[in-house]
C-alpha cells in the first residue's frame, strides 16, 4: 500500500490473537503497521510480531525488488513491534539499526546481544536521507521508556509509534474512535500528562498524515484524533452520561441498577450505559468509564470488601488516574453494607471525584426506602443534564441572564455556509423588560461581518470546567480561513434559530436577534433583543480571572528574555518587540504583550 510516493505500508494482519497483550479482546484482530521510505537511503520503520516474519519480509521485497535496506529505524521495542530485528539484520547485515540509548538496552536485553551497526539519536536530532529529513520526537512512557516518534519533513508524516493506534486489523472496516478509546484508555491512559507533553512537541509540526504502529494510516481530518487524544490525555470526559457499573449475586442489585438507570432517562440524561462487571469485557467497562463524565458503582459487601469484580474494575480506574468524574454508590450488604466506605478509600488518592451526596443503602433486597434512594440519587446526578432537555424547543427563561457577569463566551454564527465561532468577554445586559442583550466585538473578526449581515447570534455562557482547547478551537484562529467546528468533535446542537450551541462547556445559552448597532470605532456594538434562552446547569460561569489564573497554560520563560502574550502565553524572545508583530497563536497584536520579567 502506497502512503505517499516514497512511503509504502509493509505491516501484517493478525487474525490468530484473541487476547492482545494477553488480556485485551480483540475480535476484529490487529495490525502490526511497518513502513518503507524509499529515497537515496532506504529506511524501514520498525518490525513486526514473530508469527509473521515471512510474510513482513516479502512485503518489504515486494517493494524494494533489488535493493536492500540501508536503515532500521526502531521506534518502540515491545515484542510485536521488535521482535525481527535480529532476522532483518541477518537478511541485510549492511543496515544500520537506528535507536535511542534506552532502544539499544531494551534491545541487547531481549536479544543477548549487541548489534555492531548501530546509530545512537537524540532528541529533537535528524537525519537526512536524500529528500527525506528525519526528526526524531521522544515520547517517554507513550507507553514505554524507550519510545520516540519520527517526523518526517518532506512528506509532513509523523510516524507516531504507539500513539493513535487502535485494536482491528486493517482489513476489518471499523468505526475508529470506539476501538482507539479502548486501546488509548488500556495501554497509554495511566501517561495522560506524558501523550499532553508529545502533542505540545506535534504542535509545533506540520503533520499532513499520522502513520501509527496499530490501526490505519490517518490522512483525513487529523484535528479529530489529535482532540480527541487531547480529551482522553487530559482526563477530560468525552461525552455527558452515566455509566453504570455493577455485580450481582442473587439479582437483588441487579434489580437496583435497572430502577435507576429509568430514573436517569427519566430525568434527562443524555447517554445511560450498563456494564455487568461479572460478564463484560473489563476493558470495555473502563473505556466507558472514561467516555462519560459521571458514574454510579452498584455492588455488594463481600468478605468485608468490595466484591472481586468489582474491586477488579476500580483498581483498573485508579491506576489509570481516573479524575474529574462525579461517582454515585449503591451499596448492597445483608448486615454490614460498607461498599461506599471501601469505594470513597479506593479513590481517596484520585483528583476531582465528586461523590454524590445521595447514597442508596441496600440490605439484602429493595424496599421502598431504597426506591426513594435511587429517585433521589438520579435526580442529583441528572441536575447538569436537566438544561439539555428539548433544546430544540424555543423558550425564554430569564434565569438565564443571571449567568451573564464579566465572563466568557462563546458567540456562534452562521455566514450560510458553515458555523463559526469567537470568544468575546464583552456581553452585557442592558434592559430587563424587554430582555435586550450588548455584544461588542472587533471589527476585524469575521463574526463581526457574519452578524451585520445576517443579524443573527448566539451568546453561549462559559462555566468553569470548560479546557483551554475551547480557547484554542474559537479565539486563536480565523473563521475567515478555517471551519472552526471541523476539528474538535463538539456535540451538535442547535437552537431554535438555526445557530450552534456548545453544550459541552457552558451553564447557559441566550439566541439574540439584533436590534439596533452602534460604531464603537475598533469595534462595533450589537443592541439584541432575546428570542430562546435556558439555563443547562449549575455549574459556575468562568470570568476572565479565573481563565487568567485557573485556564490559559503558564507560559514558559524562565531563563528566557523577551515579551509574552498576555492572552495565550505566546513567548517572542528578543528585543525589542516589532510594533507591527502579531502573535502567531492568538493574532493579538504587539499592545497585548508584557516585558518577562
Amino acid at each position: 500500500m502506497k502512503v505517499t510516493k516514497d512511503i509504502f505500508y509493509v505491516g501484517v494482519n493478525d487474525h490468530i490473537t484473541d487476547l492482545f497483550e494477553g488480556q485485551y479482546i480483540v475480535p476484529n484482530g490487529m495490525a502490526y503497521n511497518s513502513y518503507v521510505v524509499v529515497d537515496d537511503k532506504i529506511t524501514v520503520f520498525d518490525t513486526v510480531d514473530a508469527r509473521f516474519t515471512d510474510e513482513w519480509f516479502d512485503n518489504i521485497a515486494e517493494v524494494l525488488g533489488d535493493r536492500k535496506p540501508d536503515y532500521l529505524l526502531v521506534q518502540h521495542m515491545e515484542p510485536d513491534h521488535s521482535a525481527n530485528i535480529k532476522n532483518f539484520i541477518k537478511a541485510y547485515p549492511d543496515a544500520t539499526i537506528i535507536g535511542n540509548e534506552k532502544t539499544f538496552k531494551f534491545m541487547e536485553q531481549f536479544f543477548g546481544t549487541d548489534f555492531e551497526n548501530k546509530l545512537v539519536v537524540k532528541d529533537g536530532e535528524t537525519l537526512c536521507t536524500g529528500r527525506h529529513t528525519f526528526t526524531f520526537v521522544f515520547a517517554p512512557m507513550v507507553h514505554w521508556p524507550e519510545v520516540m516518534m519520527t517526523y518526517d519533513s518532506c512528506d509532513k508524516v509523523l510516524f507516531s509509534a504507539d500513539g493513535f493506534g487502535k485494536f482491528g486489523a486493517l482489513d476489518v472496516d471499523e468505526e475508529w474512535a470506539c476501538e482507539a478509546r479502548r486501546y488509548y484508555i488500556g495501554i497509554v491512559g495511566k501517561y495522560g500528562m506524558q501523550v499532553q507533553t508529545v502533542l505540545k512537541k506535534a504542535a509545533a509540526l506540520d503533520i499532513q498524515i499520522i502513520c501509527p504502529l496499530h490501526g490505519p494510516v490517518l490522512t483525513e481530518n487529523l484535528g479529530y484524533y489529535i482532540s480527541l487524544y487531547d480529551t482522553w490525555s487530559s482526563y477530560r470526559p468525552e461525552s455527558k452520561g452515566v455509566l453504570i457499573a455493577y455485580t450481582s449475586i442473587y439479582g437483588n442489585t441487579k434489580k437496583a441498577v435497572d430502577l435507576i438507570a429509568d430514573k436517569l432517562k427519566a430525568n434527562g440524561c443524555p447517554a445511560v450505559a450498563i456494564q455487568d462487571l461479572a460478564r463484560c469485557d473489563m476493558a470495555e467497562a473502563i473505556e466507558d468509564a472514561f467516555r462519560y463524565d459521571t458514574m454510579v458503582l452498584a455492588t455488594t459487601t463481600y468478605n468485608n470488601e468490595l466484591f472481586p469484580f468489582m474491586k477488579t474494575f476500580v483498581d483498573g480506574l485508579t491506576e489509570r488516574n481516573y479524575q474529574n468524574r462525579t461517582v454515585g454508590i449503591i451499596e448492597n450488604g445483608t448486615w454490614a453494607p460498607n461498599v461506599a466506605k471501601n469505594i470513597k478509600a479506593a479513590f481517596e488518592k484520585s483528583k476531582n471525584i465528586t461523590f454524590a451526596e445521595n447514597i442508596v443503602s441496600i440490605k439484602s433486597a429493595v424496599n421502598d426506602d431504597n426506591k426513594a434512594q435511587i429517585e433521589a440519587l438520579a435526580k442529583e446526578l441528572c441536575a447538569n443534564y436537566s438544561g439539555l432537555e428539548n433544546m430544540k424547543v424555543a423558550e425564554l427563561d430569564s434565569k438565564a441572564l443571571f449567568n451573564i457577569g464579566y465572563g466568557l463566551y462563546v458567540v456562534t454564527s452562521n455566514d450560510g455556509k458553515k458555523d463559526n465561532a469567537l470568544i468575546v468577554n464583552t456581553v452585557a445586559q442592558v434592559t430587563n423588560t424587554p430582555e435586550r442583550i450588548t455584544v461588542a466585538i472587533n471589527k476585524d473578526n469575521y463574526s463581526h461581518h457574519i452578524i451585520k449581515k445576517t443579524g443573527k447570534l448566539n451568546v453561549n455562557c462559559l462555566s468553569v470546567d470548560a479546557p483551554f482547547k475551547v480557547f484554542e478551537d474559537f479565539g486563536f484562529k480565523s473563521g475567515r480561513a478555517v471551519d472552526k467546528f471541523t476539528e474538535t468533535p463538539y456535540t451538535e446542537i442547535r437552537s431554535e434559530n438555526g445557530l450552534r450551541i456548545i453544550p459541552d462547556f457552558i451553564n447557559a445559552y441566550m439566541s439574540l436577534e439584533v436590534e439596533d448597532y452602534v460604531d464603537l470605532g475598533t469595534h462595533g456594538m450589537f443592541i439584541c433583543s432575546v428570542t430562546e434562552s435556558k439555563v443547562i446547569n449549575n455549574r459556575e460561569t468562568m470570568t476572565y480571572t479565573y481563565y487568567q489564573k485557573n485556564v490559559k497554560p503558564k507560559p514558559k520563560t524562565e531563563g528566557k528574555k523577551g515579551y509574552v502574550c498576555k492572552i495565550c502565553g505566546y513567548v517572542y524572545e528578543g528585543d525589542p518587540l516589532p510594533e507591527d508583530f502579531i502573535c502567531p497563536l492568538c493574532k493579538h497584536g504587539a499592545s497585548d504583550f508584557e516585558p518577562i520579567k
